[in-house]
């Protein structure tokens, strides 16, 4: 089969080469991949920040696809199922956050696509307790994005959203966009900021997604318009999608008195300056988010089902795994919003 692989550590080193199809245990769910999502991480493994040091590995961790082999300890998939995948393949089980299933937390973790091989391939090997079989209304292609739609989850989830709240979602990219949706299934009125060459996108946010105010920070007065939405106590919760310290900051000084913050976009680096006492002062509650857990999964796919996260508005590009290069100038250049990618033909040469 053809896999796109990462050659060597280091940026770069990317290639479709040929591996052999993988093989499963009882406890495992092969799976021919019918769609790839491209993840930020993706980006930033191909640019040499992260995931460094992996090679040889096959590329990819949002997917979907059939279901075509099932170990026999695996009851609740059946061959010929439209499945996708938690990134979770490897536990130690044993941990308290195991025990707890708090499997994005276990420092035994090994995940498709950054340990394990991932789904740039026509199959890959799951965990079968990983493996979630997709509702009857959702595509393979819409639940190739389930992993990044399930971080969103539960970032959102680290917060207390009621109806009508404000809520600061920083950054229009895919995460601030599918954040933004799940804070709107919540019942909350959502603010999206963004810089001035983010106005195509904040746009797209407003009219494709129904954003309810969308802000150019450079340009528009941002605080002038949560105070105007809040009676002048700030905003009740703020989600930043970023990972930039400017924005962690103004999304802080945005908050109301026991306002909560959450950092779902990770930094550019481990350290940065953050102004303590604004939090102690307003008592704000501050979390962060890592990736995704188990059951952020059911409760994302049925949100897809629904309708309340509108997968298909999300995907904006197609190609194959072989045009990784175009993928990858087109998230870059912020022209894409969500990029698939598909394996390559089995009998192509």
């Amino acid at each position: 089969m053809k896999a796109l692989v990462k050659m060597a550590p280091g940026a770069g080193n990317w290639q479709v080469i040929e591996k052999p199809e993988p093989t499963i245990n009882d406890d495992q769910v092969k799976i021919q991949v019918e769609y790839i999502g491209v993840c930020g991480s993706d980006i930033h493994t191909y640019e040499g920040h992260y995931n460094v040091n992996a090679q040889n590995l096959t590329i990819g961790h949002e997917f979907a696809g059939i279901a075509v082999e099932v170990g026999k300890n695996v009851k609740h998939v059946k061959v010929g199922d439209k499945v996708t995948s938690e990134t979770t393949f490897e536990v130690c089980g044993t941990c308290r956050y195991c025990q707890a299933r708090e499997y994005n937390l276990c420092s035994h973790r090994k995940g498709l696509g950054t340990q394990q091989d991932g789904a740039c391939a026509n199959y890959i090997v799951a965990r079968g307790a990983s493996v979630h079989v997709l509702p009857i209304n959702l595509s393979c292609k819409e639940a190739a994005i389930t992993e990044a739609a399930a971080c969103a989850h539960h970032g959102v989830e680290k917060a207390k959203i009621f109806k009508n709240d404000i809520v600061l979602v920083l950054g229009p990219g895919p995460i601030g966009l599918l954040v933004a949706q799940v804070v709107k299934a919540k019942g909350g009125k959502v603010v999206m900021t963004g810089l001035t060459k983010d106005m195509k996108r904040l746009k797209t946010a407003k009219a494709k997604f129904g954003i309810d105010y969308i802000v150019d920070v450079q340009t528009q007065d941002v605080k002038e318009l949560v105070n105007t939405l809040t009676d002048g106590y700030g905003a009740d919760v703020c989600l930043d999608c970023t990972g930039a310290v400017p924005s962690m900051q103004l999304g802080m000084d945005l908050l109301r008195k026991r306002g909560q913050y959450v950092q779902v976009g990770l930094f550019a680096k481990d350290e940065v300056t953050v102004d303590f006492s604004k939090i102690i002062q307003k008592e704000l509650v501050v979390s962060g988010s890592r990736s995704q857990n188990t059951h952020d999964w059911e409760p994302t796919l049925q949100m897809m089902a629904d309708g309340d996260i509108r997968a298909d508005l999300m995907i904006t590009h197609e190609l194959y795994i072989n045009e990784w290069e175009k993928a990858y100038n087109l998230v870059k250049s912020g022209e894409a919003i969500k990029v698939v990618l598909k394996p390559l033909p089995l009998d192509e040469e």
